[in-house]
């Protein structure tokens, strides 16, 4: 099988990055070591390459009440240069995908999907379209870096005479240089922490990616697949697959505050409005690990012997010094400090049901 490979394809040569098949893509797993990438990020700053994100554009007078249709959440409340996080939902309420809206005008945004649904996605968009609106998948005309850190935005300040102060949380400015390059940049990320997304074009990749490697020096290294997946767990991010999916909610993922069901129909309003009345059957629990044990996906959660749900993600949250998971169980047996079991390697681990354990970013450094 021939995987797919970005525009920074040298750079995890050159860095000795660990490469692995992640969803047809050659990608890191890691450059040193998964811990050490993760501190690195909650401490200093980090470097990834996320190219492999899809990109879809939609352009037209009607894409404002396409996408409110489309989308779970309010995208008449945003402004030109702001960016929403949504949810897209199919009939019966379950996840097509979650995916960012970057709003240029009422008549032209720029989705963010995840790189396994990208085609998906795609083909789900042009069946519901609107008539007259033009939809295009730009994904192999974007490379696209996360830099994130406490110290992001000082090591990025370097390369660009724009004040990234000026850029609020979940606000983007496009035709920004960066190094020499143009480039979307906006205060987005996937750790947890500050930090700022980069979209540019492919030729761009390699020059903008050294040069904030330089810039940052020791305060700064590539961060691979392996941190980027224990950094979202951590801070609790989801992940389409594990906390969403076809057969899982937003509701019963907790993310309720992105479905909007005042502002209009949407695909899927029905019955997630139904499943709001009755209360879902499953939903999403914290737990603490209170015996020795890597948590993982797909493990089953019992009490008293029986199955009552199943984790969606876990394992150590290097920051926290804890083994935590996330589970969808059964809303009868969601109690916070009730105990339960995971099962690991058919071996039944205490774990707690608990709520606040998982990691808040720290204030932005100045």
């Amino acid at each position: 099988m021939n995987l797919k490979r970005t525009a920074l394809f040298p750079m995890h040569q050159k860095y000795n990055g660990r490469m692995v098949d992640f969803g047809g893509w050659e990608l890191p797993i890691q450059y040193e070591s998964i811990i050490k990438e993760h501190h690195m990020v909650r401490k200093k700053a980090g470097l990834f390459d996320v190219s492999h994100m899809g990109e879809i554009e939609v352009r037209g007078e009607k894409a404002e009440a396409f996408l409110q249709y489309l989308l779970s959440n309010d995208i008449n409340k945003i402004a030109p240069g702001q960016v929403q996080y949504n949810i897209m939902c199919y009939p019966d309420g379950g996840v097509v995908d979650d995916l960012l809206v970057y709003k240029y005008t009422t008549e032209h945004y720029l989705l963010v999907v995840n790189a396994a649904n990208t085609d998906k996605d795609f083909e789900w968009i042009k069946e519901n379209v609107f008539p007259g609106l033009e939809i295009k998948n730009f994904s192999d005309d974007y490379a696209q870096m996360a830099i994130q850190g406490p110290w992001a935005e000082q090591i990025l300040q370097k390369l660009t005479d724009l004040e990234l102060q000026s850029i609020k949380y979940y606000w983007f400015q496009a035709n920004v240089e960066i190094a020499g390059k143009t480039a979307i940049i906006s205060r987005t990320g996937y750790t947890g922490e500050d930090g700022f997304e980069i979209y540019l074009a492919p030729e761009d990749a390699i020059d903008v990616w050294e040069a904030i490697l330089t810039a940052g020096g020791e305060d700064i290294a590539p961060i691979g697949l392996g941190a980027r997946d224990s950094l979202r767990f951590e801070a609790k991010l989801p992940l389409y697959g594990q906390e969403l999916g076809p057969d899982i909610s937003p509701l019963e993922a907790r993310l309720g505050i992105f479905v909007k069901f005042d502002c209009g129909d949407f695909i899927g309003r029905e019955a997630l409005l139904r499943q709001k009345e009755s209360q879902p059957p499953r939903v999403q629990a914290e737990l603490l690990m209170l015996e020795r044990g890597i948590p993982r996906s797909h493990y089953e959660v019992c009490q008293e012997g029986k199955v009552i749900g199943q984790l969606s993600s876990g394992g150590l949250a290097p920051s926290l010094e804890k083994n935590l998971a996330l589970a969808l169980v059964d809303r009868e047996y969601y109690q916070p400090g009730a105990e339960v079991e995971v099962m690991i390697r058919n071996k039944p681990v205490k774990a707690q049901i608990v709520t606040g354990a998982f990691y808040r970013k720290k204030t932005r450094a100045s």
